[in-house]
């Protein structure tokens, strides 16, 4: 089915951003660690690329967010007006260039570094909500779940392939190269991108004419239409509904970055991991959360085609017990003193994480399919507040790479996680919101709005 061809390059795409995004949370461990380097005169000395502090590598990898945090909510614009199709793959070309300088930049300043990961973080914010512009145009009221949640394994199929991948590449070839090959990696899928897929079905000359109908007959033929979409900011705003998007994605968000950002660090610190072994530990929690992500996502739209459970309950209940699981998780992480329970713990909290992603991450579709992108800019503009906070608060806190430093962080996480789960618990809707409709949207509405509500 084409639609589900579309999909696996959004997941692709997707995947390539975060490899370029992450490879540098394993690689600024074999940057800033000291090695043995024998002088001519057979003296052996301790050397290391890069003499940085915790507060300097919290500030390098920190600094990405800085960026993100800014073209969000344009990119939703952009995509919600024009398509997410050449807005996603701009994002993407831009990612790569970035990460095809970045050993350039390092080499010469930290400064410089900073200034692209920054402009990485410019290009790559628009990824997000262009595919929920995409989606909005290719995904079936009842197969949004498990596509969406598809598209989001991108992010953590490429953790999981960047971080083991390029701790063997530091390791053997040298630091520099992880970039260079993630970098040409995403270009290579951004000429595919262009050669394969189309904006929408009715462009698509390689779909068939009953999956058209399918999807214009689920979703409405709004090509046009969407071009002269004006958004009710105020409505948008003011809304409680996306407010619990919002305070939710912020909260699973800081555990993510958290742990996306500070575990290669962590498992050097505390377990004491080489920086090829780390790499491969530090993939395993979110392989784990793909895996329960996509069972998730089917399930969802198994509830729902069923009759189980209304798409309000859907949401709720798997975003509120993705948080449950995951502050249980930290928890247990925080306090036991085995090592291989720890991993297997944290392992744990990345996963549960990916359920509650079912919720919040999805949860703009149901509301307002015209003007998802852009709630879903709003929502990861306030979540990234997250990314740029939580490096620089743990290079604060973890100035010696103690245990016991490390549990504040991860105690941190928790508060976070419970704030998020009674916020999303009382305030998330699952109906399409009166201010959303459009005339196309109307005609859904009288049909799902009287199952939906006041559930």
């Amino acid at each position: 089915m084409r639609r589900y061809i579309v999909v696996i390059m959004t997941f692709l795409g997707i995947f390539s951003i975060y490899s370029n995004r992450v490879c540098l949370n394993v690689a600024i461990v074999a940057m800033t660690q000291k090695f043995n380097v024998t002088l001519e005169n057979g003296t052996v000395i301790e050397d290391q690329h890069f003499d940085w502090d915790s507060k300097q590598r919290g500030l390098v990898l920190s600094s990405f967010y800085y960026g993100y945090i800014w073209t969000q909510i344009i990119g939703g614009v952009l995509a919600s007006k024009f398509g997410g199709y050449y807005v996603f793959v701009f994002g993407v070309i831009g990612s790569c260039l970035m990460a095809l300088i970045t050993p350039v930049a390092a080499s010469a300043s930290i400064y410089l570094l900073v200034t692209v990961r920054i402009i990485e973080g410019l290009v790559e914010a628009v990824i997000m909500p262009s595919m929920h512009a995409i989606l909005s145009r290719w995904a079936p009221v009842y197969e949004r779940s498990r596509m969406a949640s598809f598209c989001i394994m991108g992010c953590y199929g490429g953790t999981i392939v960047a971080m083991p991948v390029a701790g063997v590449i530091a390791s053997n070839v040298g630091w520099q190269y992880i970039f260079y090959v993630f970098g040409g990696l995403g270009s290579i899928w951004c000429v595919f991108w262009v050669l394969f897929i189309r904006p929408i079905p009715d462009k698509d000359t390689f779909i068939t004419d009953e999956e058209v109908t399918y999807i214009v007959k689920s979703i409405g033929n709004e090509a046009e239409e969407r071009k002269k979409i004006i958004h009710p900011w105020k409505s948008i705003l003011t809304s409680i509904a996306v407010w619990a998007i919002i305070i939710s994605q912020f909260a699973e968000n800081w555990s993510f970055i958290t742990l996306l950002t500070q575990l290669p660090t962590f498992l050097s610190d505390v377990i004491g991991l080489n920086v090829q072994i780390l790499g491969v530990v530090s993939a395993i929690p979110y392989l784990t959360r793909s895996c329960f992500l996509s069972i998730g996502g089917y399930l969802a739209d198994w509830c729902q085609i069923k009759g189980y459970l209304t798409t309000r309950q859907v949401r709720r209940y798997f975003s509120c017990g993705g948080f449950v699981a995951l502050c249980a998780s930290v928890l247990l992480a925080t306090f036991l003193d085995n090592s291989v329970a720890v991993v297997l713990f944290l392992t744990l909290t990345v996963a549960f994480g990916g359920i509650a992603c079912i919720g919040h991450m999805i949860n703009a579709l149901d509301l307002a399919p015209n003007h998802a992108s852009v709630i879903f800019g709003l929502s990861n503009s306030v979540a990234t507040i997250g990314g740029i906070t939580s490096p620089l608060l743990t290079g604060e806190i973890v100035t010696e790479g103690t245990k016991e430093q490390w549990q504040i962080v991860f105690l941190v996480i928790v508060g976070m996680n419970v704030i998020g789960c009674i916020f999303y618990w009382f305030f998330a809707r699952g109906e399409l919101q009166p201010w959303a409709n459009s005339p196309v949207e109307s005609r859904k509405s009288m049909q799902m709005e009287n199952s939906e509500k006041n559930i």
